[in-house]
């Protein structure tokens, strides 16, 4: 007996602009953390930018990153886009790129993955976020962590309940294997759609290093240092971050 295919799960997504489609991929942080990116971008283009599930208390709806990406490729497939640039920060990158070597239908037609998690080196290893507490996650994540660190002491109760809800998200999605999936390195290769990382010079939770050898994984990518940015570049240096994105994507028609 055949298994009925499995509908997609709801999913709650942001829509501005009108143009080409962009999506946009928060990661950990929540889809704050590109709103700017989304603002930005929507001026010229149809932004869609989901909340993954789990995050700002939406249900869990997937089992794994992959899962998600195949999500992802689902709506771009019922709503019949074609021509998408995938922008994802940190696990959105990961998303990003597993939505590529997935595309069989070649709907992506480029890539910006932002201090993208995904992969593992053994001689570039990623810090163990969860280790970290506010000044570690602070100082790991930022060039200037005092502009951004928050005492835990301060933030309101149901921010702070919110936060903690985002984080078993994280670890359900990213946990184990730790941040990466086994299996993704060696498929990028193949991955020939053109794909720009960026990279802030002060992440101390996944170096520049690291970025360097996950750009040259990919078929056909380049790799881009942002200067006085850490984790979330669009957040340190938006302008920056916005001004590569804009030049990679005439490449892109």
């Amino acid at each position: 007996m055949t298994a009925l295919p499995q509908p997609q799960p709801p999913l709650t997504i942001a829509e501005s602009g009108s143009g080409p489609t962009i999506l946009v991929l928060h990661g950990g942080a929540g889809p704050a953390s590109v709103a700017g990116i989304a603002e930005h971008l929507s001026r010229t283009s149809h932004v869609v930018t989901p909340t993954h599930p789990g995050w700002n208390g939406t249900p869990l709806a997937f089992d794994s990153i992959g899962d998600l990406a195949r999500g992802y490729l689902n709506l771009l497939q019922d709503r019949d886009l074609h021509d998408v640039l995938v922008i994802g920060s940190s696990i959105g990158g990961w998303i990003a790129a597993e939505m590529a070597v997935r595309d069989r239908e070649h709907r992506i037609n480029g890539l910006v993955l932002i201090d993208a998690t995904g992969v593992w080196f053994d001689d570039e290893p990623i810090t163990d976020f969860f280790a970290l507490d506010a000044r570690g996650v602070a100082e790991h994540s930022y060039h200037d962590p005092a502009r951004f660190y928050q005492d835990p002491a301060d933030i309101p109760v149901a921010q702070s309940v919110a936060r903690q809800g985002n984080m078993v998200a994280l670890r359900h999605y990213a946990g184990d294997p730790y941040m990466h999936n086994p299996q993704l390195l060696p498929q990028l290769a193949a991955v020939m759609t053109p794909a720009l990382l960026l990279w802030g010079e002060s992440d101390r939770i996944l170096t520049p290093a690291y970025g360097a050898a996950y750009a040259a994984a990919f078929g056909n990518a380049r790799f881009e240092i942002i200067r006085a940015a850490g984790h979330l570049p669009q957040l340190e240096q938006p302008e920056a971050t916005f001004a590569h994105i804009e030049t990679f994507r005439p490449a892109l028609r």
